[in-house]
């Protein structure tokens, strides 16, 4: 692997390591929160609205309610027994497939209870409701077991019903409910059987279509008694479900026998009066008002949602399993820490975060539509808070670092200013003082001077940094105030530092007597204020070095040319020099330069006496 994209590996993790250990501490606390049953109001708050929004589905023309209301003369919120045998006569001979009665019968609601008692007996496709949980109310006299089924509902904490009680254990052994009862002798005349699946025998099947069962951590529940066979209650969309004819249109024939031939008829009391109303929110439309619902029509909907998806595939509900659904939350979680990483800003990060949060409410949408329940709170949480609140761990890292990248440039250009300055004046005072062999009295008025000089220098940098923040600096200070504008051409900046450097009062200078130099235009379009800066830099370094150490030096060749698609600043003298193996600051930052300028750079002594000092970097062609 290649060095710079090792580099940029490194950098990236690093980078991310600053927002995945606070996301995945986020995505593990609302993981926790989760499992003790926090969202579990949250969730099925989403699970009911997201139901609500499905758009409307037609009527089940397969199943008839009869509702028996307060304008049918109840006796005590109830229909007389003679009433009610009458009823389930004219139904029985219209020839409905089966009759469901979700109406209490366990004592006489005279007059007419022997005419209901033989009504039991002779109608053989009605199907009677007891109750078996927690208190028991017996079933009809007169009707097999085949012929009873029970009416009891699970509610949920909130009050409001999503589940569907099939099947439940009593001290008498298992029970079917009404709805299941229905389900199983309608479908048989069709052919298709109730039986248990071969894989789990607490599954129930009809033909090939299995009924999915609840499990106590299905879907939004947690910890959820799921006693007996329970599944999800997939209500019918809409407005208008099924089709209701009330008690009074049977007894006056004002309805259509044809609506009731071969039709699973549930019949029920309807009546506003009464005081069990079951709370759902999942079945009612967005376009009409939320109402609790009768008994009867809950039995509708179970019966519906059996019967509809073995005949015409509609979806159950069904759930991930727990792995599934954590991994669906991690994952979303993950999202939201690669957002708040890549946005560039935070008005680009809110948009993205509100435009994926609005698909992933999409998509939990249509797999809902589909028969599946995934979660939606917890993702939403993971990828907002994770999404918006580490952009701003990430912006503050960026700032950090681009804070500490500002001040280490500051510090650089700062030293780069006094190194080639004060420094070398610095250096003279300390070689005079410690190898010119001249009296004191002659020595101090020299020492003065150059002190004197390197006062002079560091009060004119002061003065520089105040005038110009390096942090905004397009200018190159080079000493006794003299300043150079970066954004002139770099061929007559370079001229500037050739010149200046040389006047300066090193003692090598004073031995050259050829002097060449040549500085050819190019282009500098690709270069950055800092790279144009670090080349001028290079060249007042390469310089001071030749007034310093080239001992002997008579000729002096400086020259910036192009030449085979390569730019070449070159400093070459014929004194002696000085060979050390120990790099310098001023030769890393040169190795540095040349490395931003994807360019190469070196200082060797020539073959007889003298030194090159070169610094070449490739020409960028633009087209």
């Amino acid at each position: 692997m290649q060095p710079k994209l090792w580099k940029i590996i490194k950098e990236e993790i690093r980078i991310w390591r600053v927002g995945v250990l606070p996301g995945i501490i986020v995505i593990a606390l609302v993981i926790v929160a989760r499992l003790s049953g926090s969202m579990q109001s949250l969730e099925w708050l989403a699970f009911d609205s997201l139901l609500r929004l499905r758009p409307e589905e037609p009527i089940d023309e397969r199943i008839i309610i009869v509702g028996i209301n307060q304008e049918d003369r109840l006796i005590n919120s109830s229909i007389s027994d003679r009433d009610l045998a009458a009823l389930l006569w004219k139904i029985h001979r219209c020839q409905p497939r089966v009759i469901g009665l979700d109406i209490y019968r366990d004592y006489p609601v005279n007059p007419g209870h022997t005419e209901l008692l033989v009504a039991f007996k002779n109608i053989r496709n009605l199907i009677a409701i007891e109750k078996v949980l927690p208190m028991q109310i017996p079933p009809p006299p007169n009707l097999t077991f085949e012929q009873i089924g029970f009416a009891d509902r699970i509610t949920d904490a909130d009050g409001k019903l999503r589940r569907s009680l099939l099947i439940t254990p009593t001290p008498q052994g298992e029970k079917l409910s009404l709805s299941l009862r229905l389900a199983e002798v309608y479908l048989a005349r069709e052919n298709i059987s109730l039986k248990n699946s071969i894989s789990d025998r607490t599954t129930i099947e009809f033909g090939n279509t299995a009924l999915p069962k609840l499990f106590p951590n299905s879907g939004g529940y947690v910890r959820t008694d799921v006693t007996g066979v329970q599944v999800l209650l997939n209500f019918r969309s809409g407005q208008k479900r099924f089709r209701t004819i009330s008690l009074n249109d049977i007894k006056s024939n004002k309805f259509n026998s044809q609506w009731l031939r071969d039709r699973i008829v549930i019949i029920g009391i309807t009546s506003p009066s009464r005081k069990d109303l079951i709370a759902t929110s999942a079945n009612t439309s967005n376009y009409s008002p939320k109402r609790p619902i009768h008994p009867v029509e809950i039995q509708a909907h179970a019966v519906s949602q059996i019967v509809s998806a073995v005949l015409d595939d509609r979806p159950l509900l069904n759930t991930w399993s727990d792995g599934w659904e954590y991994l669906w939350i991690f994952a979303w979680g993950f999202l939201g820490i690669a957002i708040a990483r890549l946005s560039k800003s935070p008005l680009a990060n809110i948009i993205i975060v509100i435009t994926t949060t609005s698909s992933l409410l999409v998509t939990c949408y249509f797999l809902l539509t589909w028969g599946w329940w995934v979660p939606v709170i917890p993702t939403i949480i993971v990828l907002t808070v994770n999404g918006i609140e580490l952009t701003a761990l990430y912006q503050c890292d960026k700032a950090l670092r681009s804070g500490i990248k500002a001040r280490q440039d500051i510090i650089e250009r700062t030293f780069e200013t006094i190194h080639n300055g004060p420094l070398q004046s610095l250096a003279k005072v300390l070689k005079m003082v410690k190898y010119q062999d001249l009296p004191i009295k002659q020595l101090l008025p020299e020492l003065e001077k150059e002190l004197e000089k390197l006062n002079h220098e560091l009060r004119g940098i002061y003065d520089y940094l105040q005038r110009e923040p390096p942090t905004q600096d397009s200018s190159l200070y080079l000493g006794n105030t003299l300043v150079l504008n970066l954004q002139d051409p770099l061929h007559e900046i370079l001229y500037q530092v050739y010149s200046y450097t040389l006047a300066r009062d090193f003692p090598c200078f004073r031995t050259i007597k050829v002097k060449i130099r040549t500085f050819e235009p190019i282009d500098e379009r690709h270069l950055s204020i800092e790279q144009k800066q670090g080349l001028c830099r290079f060249l007042e370094e390469a310089l001071c070095n030749v007034g310093k150490h080239a001992i002997g030096v008579t000729r002096l060749e400086v020259t910036c040319f192009s030449s085979e698609g390569w730019y070449t600043l070159s400093i070459i003298d014929d004194g002696l020099g000085v060979n050390s193996s120990r790099e310098g600051r001023g030769t890393q930052q040169f190795r540095n330069l040349a490395k931003q300028l994807k360019g190469k750079f070196q200082r060797v002594p020539l073959s007889s006496r003298g030194t090159i000092c070169e610094l070449s970097w490739p020409v960028t062609k633009f087209w």
